[in-house]
């Protein structure tokens, strides 16, 4: 008998009818050779301080740092796991083979393996690896399953990424909570909880230390256009006072006209902190929620695997693309000016050096049906990002005037769509760029001269802008850097904080800690929050660069690059120096 065994109930019928085992028992199907049974996410965890040792039930200075000769792992205390466990080990203890169907991820991985483990699993496992649950993806899968064997790295980080954080997490909430929690409350801290919840009191502090300071900004109207002083700001009202005296009733004169033509290629398709942004910014979706409807739509079938870091695709989804436009039914006035051609294949799409286990979200061409207001709203993004990738770059015209008066410099400068290319595909949508259309210039003659209308107005320069939750998204993306340049930032995604999939519980984990709060599309820090970085000054702890590098790590270990091993030892050194750097610490609070 061949036993697999799915993430989820919903999945493991969707397998369970391809293969034939439709006859349904308490906790699994069965039929035509297949035992087809499921998990619900983690059924296993790893191993609780007291359950390694009495001594490390009670909260303790002197048991700090706490670390297992050897890791273990037990199932979680539910009645419904437990009973759910004893039916899977029951048919896995008799298979013959068992064929590994969790999500094709890191996470997926271990949610199985530690199931596997705990099952004490004897016989051959081979791997389902697949990046849509339609009919042909898993046919297809089933007939070039791979060895498990294949998959070991991928376990590795996995298992590597959760010693980690017990090790961080187990050790420095006790450390910081007996030390300077005063009894009163817990003090979470987390390898990438922590650095997260630092980025957004820096900003916090950013914003309250902030000192506004004047400035003067000189511009001219000449033929219903604004111009700008080429100057840029004056620092004092003085010199722009001198300035503005100087051209008043002086003539304007164009000095220079320049028109530039350029291209702009469509927007890159989506990897989940991407979707997620956008939801955040259009919709107003918490991260976490982007993540529960795109992962019902994969589970619908309608659109492909969304834990993922990339917004490429592999060259060989390129000759499924004509059908999976094809069954985008609804959106037919889009697609069928690219029937009666080859598709665009740009290098900005498909490449296969960017793409590892998966490609980026992509519709799978299967018609959505029964979908939710917000699943249509997501679906619909990934479905016209799609179909904006076979269009052809959007072309523009930038025009640059120069003028001058009393020798004052002036300048502007507008730009005029001339082919919108894939920017058909979002017609009707408000965009940044509708801002640009309304800079159409009037025609400009090097030479021509007349009156003009100057004017000096005070400003007073802005503090940066408080989180939300797309930009604190791309935060964690670049490691606080801020990074407008997509190429640059898909450089930096390996150096990131945390993962696509795990980035939305971790923001989840500090909304419920009551460490941020929302403030309306605003995330903020509570005091709560403020007091805790505040009181964490081993910088290691809070560093989101060096989270960074160990997610590169973590990455490089998938990769074979790097030793499991090496990671552990590094983090329990790391560890040993922050236990005994808090220990000496005998400042006052």
């Amino acid at each position: 008998m061949i036993v697999c065994i799915a993430e989820k109930p919903s999945v493991a019928k969707e397998i369970a009818d391809i293969l034939g085992a439709r006859s349904r028992h308490d906790g699994y199907y069965e039929g035509n050779g297949y035992q087809v049974t499921w998990t619900f996410g983690h059924l296993c965890t790893l191993k609780e301080p007291h359950d390694y040792t009495p001594m490390w039930q009670r909260w303790n200075l002197s048991s700090l740092p706490m670390i297992p000769p050897r890791f273990g792992i037990k199932l979680i205390n539910d009645r419904g796991i437990e009973k759910q466990f004893a039916t899977i080990e029951r048919i896995m203890q008799s298979a013959d083979m068992i064929v590994n169907c969790g999500d094709a991820g890191q996470e997926g991985e271990l949610i199985q393996r530690w199931v596997m483990q705990k099952a004490q699993v004897k016989c051959p496992v081979k791997r389902l690896w697949v990046s849509s649950l339609t009919e042909e993806a898993i046919r297809e899968g089933f007939a070039t399953l791979k060895d498990q064997s294949e998959y070991q790295a991928l376990y590795e980080a996995g298992l590597s990424r959760a010693i980690g954080d017990w090790l961080l997490g187990m050790n420095a909430t006790r450390l910081y909570t007996i030390k300077y929690g005063k009894n009163k409350q817990v003090l979470s801290i987390g390898r990438v909880q922590t650095p997260t919840l630092a980025l957004i009191v820096k900003r916090h502090l950013e914003i309250a230390n902030f000192v506004p300071q004047p400035y003067w900004e000189l511009k001219t109207v000449y033929r219903d256009t604004t111009f700008s002083v080429t100057e840029g700001r004056f620092d004092s009202e003085e010199k722009g006072r001198e300035a503005l005296e100087k051209i008043t009733g002086e003539p304007f004169t164009v000095t220079d006209v320049t028109a530039k033509n350029g291209t702009e290629s469509a927007p890159k398709l989506y990897d989940l902190t991407s979707l997620q942004v956008d939801c955040n910014k259009k919709f107003g979706l918490s991260a976490e929620q982007t993540l529960q409807t795109i992962q019902s739509l994969y589970e619908k079938k309608v659109t492909t695997y969304p834990r993922v870091d990339t917004t490429f695709l592999s060259d060989d989804i390129y000759p499924k693309c004509t059908n999976i436009l094809k069954g985008l039914r609804d959106y037919q006035t889009l697609t069928m000016p690219l029937m009666d051609k080859p598709l665009i294949k740009s290098k900005k799409v498909f490449d296969n050096k960017k793409v590892t286990d998966h490609h980026a979200i992509i519709p799978t061409g299967v018609y959505p049906q029964g979908l939710t207001d917000l699943e249509k709203k997501v679906y619909n993004l990934v479905a016209t990002h799609f179909i904006a990738v076979f269009y052809p770059d959007c072309k523009f015209r930038t025009t640059t005037v120069l003028g001058e008066s009393a020798g004052v410099g002036f300048k502007t400068s507008g730009k005029v769509i001339t082919e919108p290319g894939w920017r058909v595909v979002f017609a009707g949508e408000t965009t940044d760029d509708d801002k640009e259309k309304e800079s159409i210039l009037p025609e400009f003659i090097v030479g021509e001269s007349g009156p003009h209308t100057p004017g000096l107005a005070e400003k007073w320069t802005q503090p940066p802008k408080n989180y939300t939750e797309a930009t604190l998204l791309r935060a964690m993306e670049t490691a606080g850097k801020l990074v407008e340049d997509e190429e640059l930032r898909d450089a930096m995604k390996e150096n990131g904080i945390g993962r696509p999939s795990t980035r939305a519980a971790i923001i989840e984990t500090l909304f419920k800690r009551n460490y941020i709060r929302r403030e309306k599309k605003n995330i903020v820090a509570t005091e709560t929050g403020i007091e805790l970085i505040g009181l964490i000054r081993n910088e290691l702890l809070k560093s989101a660069e060096l989270t960074g590098r160990w997610e590169k790590k973590l990455r490089d270990i998938e990769k074979r690059q790097y030793e499991a091993k090496t990671f552990i030892e590094e983090l329990k050194e790391m560890l040993n120096d922050v236990v005994n750097s808090v220990l000496r610490d005998n400042s006052s609070l």
